[in-house]
């Protein structure tokens, strides 16, 4: 249930093509709507509109607590396409190349996520939130201008593939703080000789929450108090 007066984090299983702020504007409406006043609200970590799964919405005293779930390791289910790619890493843009995949075999998707596991320097993508001298990488990235993203340190923690229906490739990942699935997914295409790109996305842990406990933003009346 939500505390409005000691604070509360919820868990809220985010739909497909929502992006996180509409997530939180829109309890932000309900809440200030059923209690007649407004009330601090904040997500831990945001979700790409097209990816869909836990979000944490923290409400009141427990804003301060964001940073805090921020830093806890993710768990994401999802999917790779294997032999095209798109600028965006996913289904956000249309593809712009195509590669052979004959030679790729259950065998050699096995033994590539094997090599992703560990400590890494990551590039983000070109479309993301990263800040570039005062803008939005995405928004430079919109307008052609050439964008240099500086990689950053994560770790894969598991990489487990769970199913391969050519071209393809489903997954489990658990990582940490600041790990973009997208790049994972077009260096896993290039690991292969070929291109990937991120045809599903779901985020099913944060930390010790998981999706299975979220509720979905159509039933946010249910956690209101009379």
């Amino acid at each position: 249930m939500i505390d409005i007066e000691n604070g509360s984090a919820i868990l809220i299983d985010k739909p497909y093509t929502w992006t996180s702020f509409q997530v939180v504007k829109k309890i932000k409406y309900k809440i200030s709507h059923h209690y007649g006043k407004k009330i601090k609200i904040g997500h831990a970590g945001t979700l790409d509109p097209l990816a869909t799964g836990l979000l944490i919405i923290c409400i009141g005293k427990y804003t301060k607590r964001i940073e805090e779930f921020q830093n806890t390791d993710k768990e994401y289910t999802g999917s790779f396409t294997l032999g095209a790619t798109t600028p965006s890493f996913d289904l956000e843009h249309p593809i712009d190349q195509t590669f052979p995949i004959e030679h790729i075999t259950p065998e050699s998707i096995s033994d590539t996520s094997k090599q992703f596991i560990g400590i890494q320097d990551q590039v983000p993508p070109l479309f993301s939130a990263k800040w570039v001298d005062g803008k939005r990488a995405y928004k430079l990235a919109r307008e052609n201008q050439v964008v240099e993203l500086k990689p950053k340190e994560i770790e894969i923690k598991e990489f487990e593939i769970t199913s391969i229906e050519m071209p393809v490739v489903n997954f489990r990942i658990v990582c940490t703080k600041g790990t973009y699935i997208r790049s994972i997914a077009r260096d896993f295409g290039l690991s292969l000789n070929s291109g990937a790109y991120l045809s599903s996305l779901c985020r099913t842990r944060i930390g010790d929450f998981h999706i299975e406990d979220a509720t979905k933003i159509e039933d946010i009346e249910t956690l209101l108090l009379p």
